[in-house]
């Protein structure tokens, strides 16, 4: 709309102006022929995005920034990006509503990166990061099993030592994986331990594709674009170097990785329900019925309220939790915003499901077609299961919410009240 933020500063408009401007210029089109087909997106089109900086500050790593070949979108300094620099990236990019071929063009490093980065020895992180922020390498988090989903701790992969101590040789297989049936490199929860251990017996590994790894292609109910993967795991030989954190201890760096893609999914999804209530408003105010256009009527300017107020209050919770990503370390970002992270994307997904079936109402069979105006609602319906599922389910986002409020009461304040 123009107006101004309490958060922005000039940096922040010179790179929304950039970004927006080069996904309509390069992205858009090849993005909606991508998603139309069902096509998986090339390794140009990636290392279009690589040269140009659209990878690294989707990562939630400043650290990357320094792999960027040609400098930072709208010409902003390294020391100058942050977490809303970030989210501008994010949303402009979910505004396109093209949910399969956008997460074929992004999933994979959101949440495979930060892992190798933290977590991995010096020499694994330059010998595999640079690849990927370029854009001439595709990375993936391979975690969900068919047996282990939002508990992660039972995760049945197995890693084992070769006799000669060099490597892990894995066995197992991962499923729903996305961008697995093109990815170079999978960042990969193991286990390593015992069964009986749970989490405290998981690592994490980076799997390059070779040979023993077979990836095939998992339908879903979006774009085949995503590239969605059932991955088997036939006695592949990882160097023990490829361990990322400590053997035993790969919960934790898994757990540390949930607070940026659930934050990505919100901004993602806050987007993209902004835009269909766009696309709402402008097709009651065109739309013709009964003599008289759509927004004449009370009840459709109702539905067209109680989405906007419903976005824009998750919304601004939203933006409230980025700016503490801006002023916290990765500790205290841990300790302070996983559980109201958590209850955020609860409700984002909430209030998508409202929007969807009001937008949907109000479009009519518009509404329900891939083409036309109503593509863009279609698109959103058909995917807005997507942010409830994936980074966490809504009734363990809610619990981890409460958990950690728990966790982090006084002691005693119980007795005070």
């Amino acid at each position: 709309m123009g107006l101004k933020s309490p958060y922005w500063k000039e940096t922040h408009y010179k790179f929304a102006k950039a970004i927006r401007e080069f996904i309509d210029k390069e992205l858009l089109t090849t993005l909606t022929q991508l998603d139309d087909k069902g096509v998986e997106p090339s390794l140009e089109l990636y290392q279009k995005m690589g040269q140009f900086g659209l990878i690294a500050v989707r990562v939630g790593v400043p650290g990357a920034l320094k792999w960027v070949p040609n400098g930072l979108p709208g010409g902003i300094k390294a020391e100058e990006f942050d977490f809303i620099h970030e989210q501008i990236a994010h949303e402009a990019m979910a505004r396109i509503l093209l949910p399969g071929a956008l997460d074929g063009v992004s999933a994979g490093y959101l949440i495979g990166f930060a892992p190798l980065y933290h977590f991995g020895k010096k020499e694994i992180v330059e010998k595999y990061a640079p690849a990927v922020i370029r854009g001439d390498k595709r990375i993936c988090l391979a975690i969900t099993e068919a047996f282990a989903g939002s508990d992660v701790a039972n995760v049945q992969t197995i890693a084992t030592k070769s006799e000669c101590g060099k490597y892990y040789i894995v066995n197992g297989t991962k499923k729903w994986i996305t961008n697995g049936t093109f990815c170079d490199y999978f960042v990969t929860a193991v286990r390593t331990g015992k069964k009986e251990d749970g989490a405290k017996g998981i690592s994490l590994l980076l799997i390059e594709r070779g040979e023993g790894v077979a990836t095939s292609k998992i339908p879903t109910s979006y774009s085949p674009a995503a590239g969605t993967a059932y991955i088997t795991f036939d006695n592949v030989k990882v160097p023990v170097e490829n361990l990322l954190g400590k053997e035993n201890d790969g919960f934790k760096c898994i757990m540390m990785n949930f607070n940026h893609e659930r934050l990505a999914i919100n901004i993602g999804q806050i987007a993209c329900t902004r835009r269909v209530i766009e696309e709402a408003f402008k097709w009651a105010v065109q739309r013709q019925a009964f003599g008289r256009p759509l927004i004449a009527q009370p009840v459709v300017r109702s539905m067209l309220a109680t989405m906007i107020q419903a976005n824009e209050s998750v919304g601004a919770w939203n933006d409230f939790l980025v700016y503490q990503m801006c002023k916290m370390n990765y500790e205290e970002q841990s300790k302070y915003l996983a559980g109201p992270i958590a209850l955020c994307k609860a409700q984002t997904t909430q209030v998508s499901y409202q929007v969807g079936g009001y937008a949907t109402q109000i479009l009519g069979g518009r509404g329900l077609t891939r083409t036309g105006m109503g593509q863009y609602v279609e698109r959103f319906q058909r995917a807005i299961k997507y942010s409830a599922i994936l980074g966490g389910s809504e009734e363990v986002m809610r619990d981890l919410g409460m958990k950690q409020a728990l966790k982090n009461c006084p002691r005693g304040a119980a007795e005070k009240l």
